[in-house]
């Protein structure tokens, strides 16, 4: 994973240090940058009535949106640490039908701003119900209900944040100032990774922070990505990955770190299998790995992939493995015969960076680094997807634990929200259901 995009011309000021812009993106003109800050939110209903979802008013501006949805696609700027990998894979990918409707468009938050503090890590927004979502706002982990329609604080790391139990191997005195990698929240644990290898976990049913500590002290120790689990002795567990080339998976009852892995390369994203017996493990590295979960031994490698790989997630029948490739493809795996993947999917613009399937395994969602999330009806052996197109970097996404909703966190000086829709079902009154 690399050490440390302006929605061109009308869109957006993002910061030039990330991958995104155009070859001809410009300062916004100042009569277009003034009725973009006057958006407000847009509501299903609005959307109805033909309201843009972000609620761009394209008819206001100086360029059409498809005229600019083209001009995005050919120039934004995929990060690549195997040059040209994105376009060798073109041959191999599945053309899969566009069209599919799955999740309808429920609601775009202004009050929401996600943000993302390293361009490749993009896991920072997690739902625990269809009306809960968690994300990264800046230094502060972010509540956001659909239902009340309030934003609070849950933790803020911009001060000083220190544990308020006494657990053995804790950092008591705590951390300062801490920038915030990567984010996992399940239930009722929220766990917190840093770009120093920080792990601070927090009780959502209780005041304060349960446990602090650094993972590593290496030079290069950013926590990449972070997953909680349920282990086969039934316990919670928790599992992070390292730029040290290390996964060390801890207890989340007692806090203890209880197995600690070590790889010839960067960890960039590890994932549980349902079942709780192999480990996916994908890094700086084009092959990515099965590991035994008790042992630690590696027991199937995932070739094919033209460059490193940054997500992961597994089907409910723990059978189907996704793998997610800055080479533009999303590759699903069968574990029992990995020789060669069920299918290959490709993105419009750049890596796969965060992949989720619904708890029910009828769907799987994929969001590029901007602009596209797909979802894939898997019953249908991935051959037809809804693409849903918006303007924005992607901090994360995230389908709720009963695959009602799906949350979208867009970064965008002058866009950023949460965007929520909610899953299509045949009988129309259910929509108005809480």
């Amino acid at each position: 994973m690399a050490d440390d995009g302006e929605i061109a011309n009308v869109v957006d000021e993002m910061d030039g240090d990330y991958y995104g812009r155009g070859e001809n993106d410009g300062e916004v003109e100042q009569e277009d940058f003034d009725r973009l800050r006057k958006v407000t939110d847009t509501s299903a209903e609005h959307a109805r009535r033909g309201k843009d979802i972000q609620g761009i008013p394209w008819d206001e501006l100086s360029i059409t949106r498809e005229k600019y949805r083209q001009t995005r696609i050919e120039q934004y700027k995929n990060y690549e640490n195997v040059p040209l990998s994105g376009e060798a894979v073109d041959k191999e990918c599945k053309q899969v039908e566009k069209g599919g409707k799955f999740y309808d468009f429920w609601h775009n938050s202004r009050l929401v701003k996600p943000t993302i503090l390293h361009f490749q890590l993009r896991n920072l927004v997690w739902a625990t119900s269809k009306h809960d979502a968690y994300l990264m706002s800046h230094y502060s982990v972010m509540h956001w209900s659909s239902l009340s329609c309030n934003l609070t604080e849950v933790l803020n790391f911009q001060g000083h944040v220190a544990p308020s139990e006494k657990h053995p191997g804790s950092l008591l005195e705590g951390f300062t100032q801490t920038q915030i990698s990567t984010l996992a929240v399940k239930d009722n644990l929220l766990v917190a990774g840093g770009f120093q290898g920080e792990i601070a976990c927090k009780s959502l049913d209780r005041q304060g922070v349960s446990f602090c500590t650094r993972t590593t002290y290496a030079d290069n120790s950013i926590t990449n990505a972070i997953d909680i689990y349920n282990s086969l002795s039934g316990g919670v567990h928790f599992m992070a990955a390292n730029n040290d080339c290390g996964i060390r998976d801890f207890d989340a009852e007692r806090f203890q770190l209880v197995n600690h892995f070590r790889f010839p390369w960067p960890v960039n994203h590890t994932s549980m299998s349902p079942d709780g017996r192999l480990v996916a493990v994908v890094g700086d590295h084009r092959d990515g790995v099965l590991m035994d979960s008790q042992s630690g031994k590696v027991v199937g490698s995932l070739k094919g992939h033209l460059d490193y790989s940054f997500s992961t997630a597994w089907h409910p029948d723990s059978h189907i493995l996704a793998t997610g490739n800055q080479d533009k493809t999303c590759r699903v795996w069968d574990v029992r015969n990995v020789s060669s993947p069920v299918t290959i999917l490709k993105g419009n613009l750049g890596a796969i960076r965060s992949i989720r399937f619904s708890s029910d395994g009828k769907f799987m969602a994929i969001a590029e680094p901007a602009d596209f999330v797909h979802i894939y009806n898997t019953a249908m052996d991935y051959k037809k997807r809804q693409e849903i197109d918006f303007f924005g970097e992607i901090s994360g996404i995230s389908l709720s634990p009963d695959a009602e909703s799906l949350f979208i966190g867009v970064w965008d000086r002058t866009y950023a929200s949460l965007l929520q829709y909610n899953r299509r079902h045949a009988q129309s009154y259910l929509d108005s259901c809480l």
